[in-house]
Formats: C-alpha cells, sequence, structure tokens
C-alpha cells in the first residue's frame, strides 16, 4: 500500500499520483492521511485502484471517478463523487449537498446522512444512503437508483425524469411531477441489489417507490400561459 501524507504532499502532487495509475496501475491501493477538509481530493481517477482517505474530505471528493473505488472513512463536503462514472465511492460518515450530482454511472454509498440535493440531475449513478437525505434530492433525476434508508426532505423528486427512488422513511414532500408507484418484482429485485452492495442492512418489502407522472414531458400549447 502507497501511504500520501496530505501534510507534505500538496494536493496537485496526490492527484497526479493517482490519476497516473491510468496508464500505470502497479500500485493499486493507496493511503491518504491527515486530509484536513481538503478539497478536490482523488477526483478524475480513471483506473481499478482502491483509494481509502483516512479522514474528512472538503468539496468534490472523487469526483469525475472511473473504475477507483474511494472510501473516505470521516464525512464529505458538498459535490461528492460529482459527474462519477463508474466505480465506487464510499462515505462511512455524512455528505454535504449535492451528492452524486450528475453523476453518470457507479455506486456511491454513504453510510450517513446526506444533505440537501442529493442526486440532483443524476445521468445513470446509484445512490445508496443509510441515513435520511434533504430538500430537493433527485431534482431532475434523468436515470439511476436513489435508495434510502431513512427519511427524505420536502420536494423529492421535483421535475423527475426515469430514475427511481426508494425511500423506507417518511417523505415530507414529493416536487412537481413526482408520485408513488407501484413496487413490482423487477424493483424488489433492483433494490435488493442495490441493499446487497450497499451493506445495507434493510429488507426491499420496506420501501416504497417513487417516480415520474410524465406529465412535464411535453410542451402543450394549450397550457402555454402556465408555463
Amino acid at each position: 500500500m502507497q501511504t500520501i501524507d496530505m501534510a507534505t504532499t500538496p494536493l496537485r502532487d496526490l492527484n497526479a499520483a493517482l490519476q497516473a495509475q491510468a496508464k500505470q496501475t502497479n500500485q493499486t491501493a493507496w493511503e491518504i492521511v491527515n486530509p484536513k477538509g481538503a478539497h478536490a481530493i482523488a477526483v478524475g481517477l480513471d483506473a481499478p485502484i482502491e483509494v481509502t482517505v483516512k479522514g474528512s474530505t472538503g468539496y468534490y471528493c472523487a469526483g469525475m471517478n472511473k473504475q477507483a473505488t474511494v472510501k473516505v472513512t470521516g464525512s464529505a463536503g458538498p459535490g461528492v463523487a460529482e459527474n462519477m462514472m463508474s466505480g465506487t465511492v464510499i462515505i462511512e460518515g455524512d455528505a454535504s449537498q449535492y451528492a452524486g450530482a450528475t453523476g453518470r454511472g457507479g455506486l456511491l454509498v454513504i453510510k450517513g446522512n446526506a444533505s440537501s440535493r442529493c442526486g440532483i440531475s443524476m445521468k445513470g449513478i446509484d445512490i445508496v444512503v443509510h441515513g435520511s437525505i434533504g430538500h430537493m434530492s433527485a431534482f431532475m433525476a434523468q436515470s439511476g437508483n436513489l435508495v434510502v434508508l431513512g427519511d427524505a426532505g420536502d420536494a423529492l423528486g421535483d421535475s423527475l425524469y426515469e430514475a427511481r427512488l426508494f425511500v423506507r422513511g417518511a417523505v415530507k414532500s414529493l416536487g412537481a411531477d413526482c408520485v408513488e408507484k407501484e413496487m413490482r418484482p423487477e424493483h424488489i429485485a433492483i433494490l435488493q441489489d442495490l441493499l446487497t452492495r450497499a451493506g445495507a442492512d434493510a429488507k426491499p418489502e420496506e420501501f416504497k417507490r417513487y417516480g415520474s407522472a410524465r406529465t412535464l414531458y411535453n410542451f402543450h400549447v394549450d397550457n402555454a400561459s402556465a408555463y
């Protein structure tokens, strides 16, 4: 295992070393110590490596991740795993606002709570939150799955497209065009797989599914005055 101490190694040098593994992956296990809430740690990775951050991070940790597994033993600031493409990102603590924003693939696991706008504009990413999420989560979410073992705040799934939302706890309110939907066998199977992969101790039958009512898909000239 390669250990990098951010008390002595600049952030730019750290990320350059991790990003270089896209061409050469001799060192597949990395440990980052003394992150001290630094921003943009382990961004732009594109190799099947494992990176463990021993502590909490600032903005955009593991952004644009491909292939790599990034684990943060503390909490993460805004935009963790933003625009993630593949791989796995695990946050042992809490995550701040817009976790997993615009993510296109991969799995984001948050063991604690997530703040507002979790999964905003998600485009294929899977997000599993062991705790609760804040308001406006999954706003304009296009595809992928958001799983919440706790509660959801106001305006869940506002202006939703085809992402699937699974919530075990209470939903404070649903956003525009978001409705509760039937849990069919195929959804139970999808949810069970995600819970297993995320190490979540819950049964899929305990969840409710929410999705788009599909009334905002098309422009209707008769309703032009309402737009």
